[in-house]
């Protein structure tokens, strides 16, 4: 377990405090993540990855000469704000585009695509790509669905060294479509992690039992096995990865191979050298050249108690750009033959930040500051209720997904009500605040629930904007472009077990009753009745996006965490309509 910590909320900031403070000769801090501690060479396209606290050396750890030149880091297991993002990447950018480089999860897919969008407004060309080497998560046929864990590595290398040739940015994104194509990783546990604060794993393997298929986010495998002995899982490993391999290897003799055994935390390096013994006469025996092994810590998960095997498939061009030289806090192999090329002059981060100190606030009526003073106390609500319930959340959200549902909430909900504090001191509408709220919400929490709820509280406040006093259909209108805003930015529909199975019927009840002329106190109760009512149907789904999906029957029984807060807000805020009646 994580023993040494100080508040858990702020654990993910003062761990990348410390690491840039320990390797300011190859990073420096920025607001989001880290850079190189030198710019990025002018005309080189710049690879800036991210995702989640709790996986070092990925991610902050893999910024350096040859590998990436920004790393966005969100907190613990939750994916960096898009406002992060961009802002890591501005930092990073060399004047030739930026490729921003992830894992496949919802709300890094969410996030760095709303990055990518918000740097093509700042006038920055990019590309976004996910990662998708787990084989455990997807069938072959669904292979666009598949988690990137340790497989990460490869992928980010080629691309990077790629774009330290001077590749273009479609030419690097083309090196990695093509090494992610051609890169499968499998893993076992025999124990899950423990979060920071936490008194207990996400999950737990039952005696003399494994855990086969996991994730890195503490989410529990897809199955389970008898523990083996070193040499029995290097069995496991290898031969499920030779089981699938990618199109245009049709046998693996004769073929080369980037071979990764990955440690999960706590798997000692001696434990990974016996089974890497038999993992290489494995694939000796199986007629795989194997090229530049990596045994050893590359993509964490705490102190999981886990192994993963990653291999990938080299071409030529792949095979140069694996074995070429990288110099980062974590990873370093061959030398480089001379200093890089100069880079463009990198203006500090807080020139990339969206601040909010001092930007003059949008005129507001007094009707809409009133309004304001109610959207606050809703805002003190939602903050508190999740607070009551974050660890019954994460009870609910570690069932087949990573547990840290409530952990995010909290955050977000306690940075939209600071924000929500702070404007409505300087006399903003409830337009205004809404918006602000949003903004650090989805900053903060990070993750599909905080790209989420950004959305619900922008939707709202457009809706209400800062001149008129909000009416009962303006309300429903702002809660229905939440409802489709959600389902457009990510996807999910009634019935895959989602928030939306929540959002949709609430909206279209609450959307019903204020259109026959019921004041917005009766129709939020109807709607809300409504919510709680899809909410506990959801134990009923088997999930069909997120975590969660991997592990579909473990959830049956077992409402959506996202639905379940949704409802519980839903009911917490007509208590603040009552009381403002």
């Amino acid at each position: 377990m994580t023993r040494l910590f100080n508040d858990p909320a702020v654990f993910a900031d003062e761990a990348l405090e410390g690491f840039a403070a320990a390797h300011r000769d190859r990073v420096r801090p920025v607001t989001g993540g880290v850079v190189r501690a030198g710019a990025t060479p002018a005309g080189q396209v710049a690879v800036v990855i991210g995702g989640g606290s709790g996986h070092y050396p990925a991610f902050s750890g893999l910024v350096g000469r040859g590998l990436a030149h920004g790393a966005a880091v969100g907190n613990v297991f939750a994916s960096p704000s898009a406002g992060r993002i961009r802002s890591v990447a501005r930092a990073a950018h060399g004047g030739a585009g930026v490729l921003l480089m992830y894992g496949n999860y919802a709300g890094d897919v969410l996030h760095f695509g709303q990055a990518a969008e918000r740097l093509a407004a700042d006038g920055i060309e990019s590309r976004t790509f996910a990662v998708t080497d787990d084989i455990s998560s997807a069938a072959p046929g669904e292979s666009a669905k598949r988690r990137g864990i340790a497989g990460d590595l490869p992928v980010f290398k080629a691309a990077a060294a790629a774009a330290e040739q001077g590749l273009a940015l479609d030419e690097v994104l083309a090196v990695a479509e093509r090494a992610n194509a051609r890169t499968r990783s499998f893993g076992i546990a025999f124990s899950g992690c423990t979060l920071p604060g936490a008194d207990h794993p996400l999950f737990t393997v039952p005696e003399a039992r494994m855990a086969v298929g996991l994730g890195i986010h503490g989410e529990p495998g897809i199955g389970e096995e008898a523990l083996p002995t070193a040499d029995e899982a290097a069995r496991l490993l290898v031969t499920t990865l030779l089981g699938e391999l990618p199109e245009g290897i049709g046998r693996p003799e004769g073929q080369r191979a980037a071979v990764i055994l990955n440690g999960l935390g706590s798997v000692k390096y001696e434990e990974l050298f016996v089974v890497y013994r038999k993992v290489a006469e494995l694939l000796g025996e199986a007629g795989v050249d194997i090229v530049e092994p990596e045994v050893g810590e590359l993509v964490t998960s705490f102190d999981m108690a886990g192994v993963s095997l990653t291999l990938t498939w080299l071409d030529d061009d792949l095979e140069r750009l694996w074995r070429a030289p990288a110099d980062t806090p974590a990873y370093r192999k061959g030398s480089f033959a001379a200093p890089g090329a100069p880079g463009v002059g990198n203006v500090p981060a807080a020139e990339y930040t969206e601040h909010t100190e001092g930007i003059v606030l949008p005129e507001a009526s007094e009707d809409s500051r009133r309004a304001a003073a109610t959207v606050l106390t809703v805002l003190h609500t939602v903050a508190g209720t999740i607070d009551t319930h974050a660890e019954e959340l994460g009870r609910i959200d570690a069932v087949a997904g990573d547990g840290d549902h409530g952990i995010g909430m909290q955050r977000g909900s306690t940075a939209a009500r600071r924000a929500a504090v702070d404007a409505h001191a300087q006399g903003a509408g409830a337009g205004t605040v809404l918006a602000r709220a949003a903004d650090a919400w989805a900053d903060e929490a990070g993750g599909t629930s905080g790209a989420l709820w950004g959305t619900i509280l922008r939707a709202l406040g457009t809706a209400l904007g800062d001149q008129d006093a909000p009416t009962a259909p303006r309300v429903a209108d702002g809660v229905a472009q939440a409802s489709a805003g959600v389902r457009r930015l990510g996807g999910a529909e009634v019935g895959d077990k989602t928030m939306v199975d929540v959002l949709v019927p609430f909206a279209d009840t609450l959307t019903a009753a204020t259109a026959t002329g019921s004041p917005l106190t009766a129709a939020w109760d109807r709607a809300a009745t409504a919510a709680e009512t899809a909410a506990a149907a959801t134990a009923g789904l088997l999930p069909r996006r997120g975590r969660a999906r991997p592990h579909a029957e473990k959830s049956l029984g077992t409402p959506d965490a996202g639905a379940h807060s949704l409802a519980l807000i839903a009911r917490a805020v007509h208590g603040v309509l009552l009381d403002h009646h």
